[in-house]
């Protein structure tokens, strides 16, 4: 197991509350030993104006799974994750339902983290592949 802080629906809630994944519907439903997944609606807050799923909310998907993960791989209260660096690519469109999202580590280090983000509409069909770098940074004040 990679999971330094198990996460859980309390650790979710503190991730998702009153930032992007609360105003966008993102909701975490699922944990492994090495993976963590997340759902979101397409919907109005979602779709760019062809009625399509928005890239930037494919993005803002994959970011806030790689660094839910991220963050519970590392010793909360002595360090933190943010985002690096992103990449994206958009295989197929959905214009409503759900997307589900899951983030699996490529490689997790002492200063840097790298996730692998697939997102796929409610058939399964892949929608988007995602690639997330995390810098892991200190606390100011904690040893």
């Amino acid at each position: 197991m990679i999971w330094k802080v198990r996460p859980s629906k309390e650790v979710f809630a503190n991730f998702s509350n009153d930032n992007i994944d609360k105003a966008l519907g993102i909701e975490f439903y699922e944990v492994g030993d090495d993976y963590i997944k997340a759902k979101m609606p397409v919907d109005e807050r979602t779709r760019q104006p062809y009625g399509l799923l928005h890239g930037g909310a494919s993005c803002v998907l994959a970011e806030s799974l790689g660094s839910a993960a991220g963050a519970c791989c590392v010793e909360l209260g002595k360090q933190f994750v943010v985002g690096l660096e992103i990449n994206a690519n958009h295989i197929s469109s959905v214009r409503d339902g759900y997307v589900y999202g899951t983030a699996r580590p490529i490689h997790i280090g002492k200063s840097t983290h790298v996730w692998d983000i697939r997102i796929e509409s409610e058939a399964g069909k892949l929608v988007c592949v995602s690639r997330l770098t995390l810098a892991v940074r200190d606390v100011i004040g904690s040893k």
